[in-house]
């Protein structure tokens, strides 16, 4: 993998006509966590998806700039809410779909690494439908991971699990995601508060800075500093719809 950069997304965005979101400036500092929360349709997702050159359906007036002045797009992997998995194709083959879409030969110690650090292995030759949520989880983020890339777009990828497995999900991808520059799009304060580095709070016209707690991440669910920025950000989205 190679060094994975700072990015910085500066601009704003249009529907036909009718403003998404005013114009902002959103760096994700390298090597570190950018949580972005905010309410329904302001735009949080078609930031995402600026970010990866994907299609948004809106009109972007801006820059989109690497701190080592390298493409961007070509660097990111994504990983959606939803898992994509291929319903007839066991675990490994979904783990390594990116690879024979693109004709190339599977990077077998990097699949056999993976299937290792997500708790896969007794799994490998299952099709998703045999899988809890978590475990198609797992099988998700190894492989936005076997693509090997030093950018990682998160769209609300852990919303759909229970408390319990959601926690072990954040801390597995904290663990397999070091080193890389990784921004997550969630609606949940406390995950943000876990995880982000850095924290933001969209609206349709600004961009609201969170002083994160100083502490590593993952923070402790239940420590002082995690609920007191989990307090703070959940008055902040409460205050958009009053």
């Amino acid at each position: 993998m190679s060094m994975a950069p700072g990015i910085t997304l500066a601009g704003s965005a249009t529907i036909e006509g009718r403003q998404l979101f005013a114009p902002l400036s959103l760096t994700l500092d390298a090597g570190r966590w950018t949580c972005l929360l905010g309410g329904s349709g302001v735009g949080k997702t078609t930031v995402l998806r600026l970010l990866a050159d994907l299609p948004t359906g809106a009109a972007f007036d801006g820059t989109i700039a690497a701190t080592d002045e390298l493409p961007v797009a070509e660097r990111i992997a994504y990983m959606a809410q939803s898992d994509l998995l291929l319903p007839w194709a066991s675990v490994e083959k979904n783990i390594t779909l990116g690879a024979r879409l693109r004709g190339q030969p599977g990077d077998v110690s990097r699949l056999e690494h993976l299937l290792d650090r997500c708790g896969l292995q007794d799994h490998r030759h299952k099709k998703p439908t045999e899988l809890s949520g978590g475990q198609r989880q797992r099988v998700a983020l190894a492989r936005t991971l076997m693509e090997g890339k030093p950018i990682i777009l998160l769209d609300e990828p852990f919303s759909a699990l229970d408390a319990q497995t959601r926690a072990a999900m954040q801390d597995l991808a904290v663990e397999l995601l070091e080193g890389r520059t990784v921004m997550m799009v969630t609606h949940d304060p406390g995950e943000a508060a876990r995880l982000g580095h850095a924290i933001h709070v969209m609206t349709a016209t600004q961009l609201q800075a969170v002083t994160p707690p100083q502490s590593p991440v993952p923070r402790a669910v239940d420590a002082l500093d995690t609920l007191t920025c989990q307090s703070a950000l959940l008055k902040l989205l409460m205050e958009q719809v009053a």
